[in-house]
């Protein structure tokens, strides 16, 4: 069972003690089980509650309504997916971004294709947040941004940031096409998102930093 950040996610009271922490997790765990079997619509904090094992009181304890539940475990898989990133980086040589890149595509794909919920919910809730600051892809790329600039011993700046940004919006987009036209995800269509993403990223990564 992977470790939760509560400083990372709205709860309305963070776990002190081992015991409650678990319990959060077994609740993030059932949502992201229910998820895959009812939906975001049919989704409950009852059944919720139900298939974790904890009263009801357990969940209210941490969450307001489904919504922050939902929220919470998108917050717990961008650090599950950074988690993965980072182990992988470890083991690519820091002047090759193009294998980095692809660490980012292939950890992203492994998560949709295996990780409970992660179909539906991966960074974000369904519907959209009302504060633009709380984007999905806006903290997916921070994420990303820092990883990959420490990796590649690179200031993370703006112009990075904005890259990267533009990076996971369009490889959003594409793997929603691939993913319709393929439940394990259209080869040809990764692929080509692939190629897109190392082509736009070349022009500024293949450029030598500055003394």
């Amino acid at each position: 069972m992977g470790p939760v950040h509560p400083a990372n996610i709205n709860l309305r009271r963070a776990p002190v003690q081992q015991r409650s922490a678990d319990r959060l997790a077994r609740i993030l765990d059932a949502c992201a089980g229910l998820l895959d079997e009812t939906g975001y619509e049919q989704l409950s904090t009852r059944d919720v509650a139900v298939r974790a094992g904890v009263p009801i009181g357990s969940v209210y304890r941490f969450f307001s309504n489904k919504r922050a539940l939902v929220d919470a475990l998108a917050h717990r898989n961008l650090d599950r997916y950074a988690e993965r990133i980072t182990g992988r980086l470890a083991t690519i040589p820091a002047d090759d971004w193009r294998a980095a890149i692809d660490a980012v595509l292939d950890e992203y794909l492994a998560m949709k294709r295996s990780a409970p919920g992660f179909a539906l919910v991966d960074f974000g809730a369904p519907a959209p947040a009302q504060d633009p600051s709380g984007d999905a892809n806006v903290r997916v790329a921070e994420r990303l941004a820092g990883l990959l600039a420490a990796h590649l011993g690179r200031l993370p700046d703006g112009d990075l940031l904005r890259m990267i940004l533009v990076c996971v919006e369009a490889a959003d987009a594409l793997f929603q096409l691939a993913f319709r036209i393929d439940p394990a995800g259209d080869p040809a269509v990764v692929e080509e998102t692939r190629h897109l993403l190392r082509s736009y990223l070349a022009r500024v990564l293949d450029r030598r930093p500055a003394e």
